[in-house]
């Protein structure tokens, strides 16, 4: 059920970041750099749960459509730092909106006990399977 409710919630939010020309990790990867000063590409897909690789196609399309610059990190030569473009934050800002109207639409659906109760059950299997061997 809990994966079934996460693809309703994904294929709503494709349909309102469609018209941003976003997909559902392009707008992830966008609002993480938006709040951020740069993050690597690995970094990125450790918080966005994606490959390495999926990351790589993520981040050459953001790149290719103007909305992040990479740069060499100032760090370490290795690394390459993605950071939002002007254009990639006003994207990410007007998309965000939509995602929220999704994500408020839903929580609209329960009253506040029901969301705390919710909340309360996915943490304890949170938990829960975290502590499993």
């Amino acid at each position: 059920m809990i994966k079934r409710a996460e693809q309703a919630l994904i294929g709503r939010k494709t349909h309102a970041l469609r018209e941003f020309g976003l997909t559902v990790p392009q707008y992830a990867v966008l609002l993480l750099l938006a709040s951020s000063d740069g993050m690597s590409a690995a970094q990125l897909a450790r918080e966005c749960m994606v490959t390495p690789q999926t990351m790589a196609t993520v981040l050459a399309n953001l790149e290719r459509d103007r909305l992040i610059d990479r740069h060499p990190s100032a760090l370490h030569q290795k690394v390459v730092v993605n950071v939002a473009t002007a254009e990639g934050r006003a994207v990410v800002a007007k998309a965000d909106e939509a995602a929220l109207r999704v994500e408020g639409a839903l929580s609209a659906a329960f009253t506040a006990e029901e969301l705390r109760s919710f909340e309360g059950f996915l943490e304890r299997a949170i938990v829960t399977l975290g502590e499993l061997p």
